[in-house]
């Protein structure tokens, strides 16, 4: 549940880095995801060329536009008024990056166009670091979710801090869903997300620059499910004493 509208899936994707808009799409479709989002600099708004909307089934797929490109928060502000003023939505992936050589958000900027958009009507949907304390201010401004890197955008190089993830989706939990974006590389990443208690995920790089996106599509997508499942039914604890699985009655030399 985000902001009162309710999802089947757990996994969003993004439409960036795709070789063709038809690959896109069969990319989405085998992802099994609801939410697509969009950079809302790439959309062509006055149609008169090829739009990679006409790609995007809007009946079947609810499109998130993102403010991706912006690096202040003035920038990301009016992006968002744009996407709204076009017919996109009211809803908004708010992304304030001003280093395009780290693609890191900028945890100030990002708090202050979070409250001003919230107060304007929007529904928030941040990226930001795995800072708790960013984190909470997000939550105390009315963001509709927390969405939390999980290593930089496009490194492919997972969860390294999980811990730090864990602490966010505790402090969260019950408020607002913690949703893991950038970073995720592999399904196995993808699971430990949802293992930790992220109630989902958003990838883009790592099934878009795949050798078969159509395929890295639907490996996520079980990734994201397992995970999830796994979550639900609690993993085992780890310890640092051996523990053997079959009972020891009835072997040989064993009392009776």
């Amino acid at each position: 549940m985000i902001a009162g509208r309710s999802f089947q899936s757990r996994l969003m994707v993004g439409t960036g880095k795709y070789s063709t808009f038809s690959q896109m799409k069969d990319a989405l479709d085998a992802s099994g995801a609801e939410i697509v989002t969009v950079a809302v600099r790439r959309v062509n708004l006055d149609q008169r060329e090829e739009s990679l909307l006409a790609y995007i089934n809007l009946d079947k797929y609810f499109l998130l536009p993102n403010t991706a490109g912006c690096k202040t928060a003035e920038e990301a502000v009016r992006t968002a008024r744009l996407a709204r003023a076009a017919g996109l939505s009211n809803w908004v992936k708010l992304e304030v990056i001003p280093d395009d050589g780290t693609l890191l958000p900028d945890p100030v900027a990002t708090v202050e166009a979070a409250e001003m958009l919230v107060k304007e009507g929007f529904v928030v949907l941040p990226y930001t670091s795995d800072d708790h304390h960013v984190a909470r201010r997000l939550l105390d401004v009315g963001c509709a979710t927390i969405m939390p890197f999980g290593s930089a955008i496009g490194t492919g190089q997972g969860l390294p801090n999980p811990e730090r993830l864990k602490r966010i989706i505790d402090m969260v939990a019950g408020r607002v869903p913690v949703v893991i974006d950038a970073g995720i590389g592999a399904p196995s990443d993808a699971s430990l997300a949802m293992e930790l208690g992220a109630d989902a995920v958003l990838i883009n790089t790592a099934i878009a620059k795949s050798a078969n996106p159509v395929q890295m599509a639907k490996a996520m997508a079980m990734g994201v499910e397992g995970g999830r499942l796994a979550y639900l039914s609690g993993r085992i604890p780890r310890t640092e004493v051996a523990s053997p699985s079959s009972p020891e009655a009835g072997l040989v030399g064993s009392p009776s």
